[in-house]
């Protein structure tokens, strides 16, 4: 092997590398919110490897979900087009036919794909349908200032909390 092939190689190893830790930080602060996860209900936002589109293949969401149930947690998500290809993947998991319903009774929303409709979305409607006004907001779509000032516990990834 090359010298640029080994080099090719190590960013790729590094990048999966940082792709795993970051879907291990996302699951770390939904528990650091919540505490043991048997039995809490997580609503799910975007299922989708990126914004419009139905590729679920490597999305972090899938892996996030599945850690989830693992951990004992109910899962109910939305996405507007990838439903279809989860549904083969993730039995356990719940759908809902719209954003804010997915949202209603949950303990935490988790943010997984940054559609362009979670960004327009009512926080207000959607603070009064959590059971708890939690989001772990792994796109970093909204402003932490923002939603605190609306009275959520707000949690990016790769920002200060």
């Amino acid at each position: 092997m090359s010298y640029i092939d080994q080099s090719i190689l190590e960013d790729i190893q590094r990048r999966l590398r940082g792709n795993k830790e970051q879907r291990q930080k996302f699951i770390l602060k939904i528990q650091k919110a919540l505490g043991p996860l048997r039995g809490k209900e997580i609503a799910v936002w975007g299922l989708a490897f990126k914004p419009k589109t139905d590729d679920v293949r490597d999305a972090p969401a899938i892996t996030i979900i599945e850690n989830l149930i693992n951990l004992g947690a109910r899962v109910t998500a939305f996405d507007p087009v990838a439903e279809e290809n989860v549904r083969k993947i993730l039995p356990a998991v719940r759908f809902s036919n719209d954003a804010l319903d997915v949202c209603r009774g949950a303990d935490v929303l988790a943010i997984c794909t940054e559609w362009d409709e979670f960004r327009q979305i009512d926080l207000a409607r959607v603070k009064k349908a959590l059971r708890r006004p939690i989001i772990i907001d792994g796109r970093n779509i909204y402003d932490p200032a923002t939603t605190r000032k609306l009275g959520f516990k707000y949690y990016s990834i790769g920002r200060p909390s």
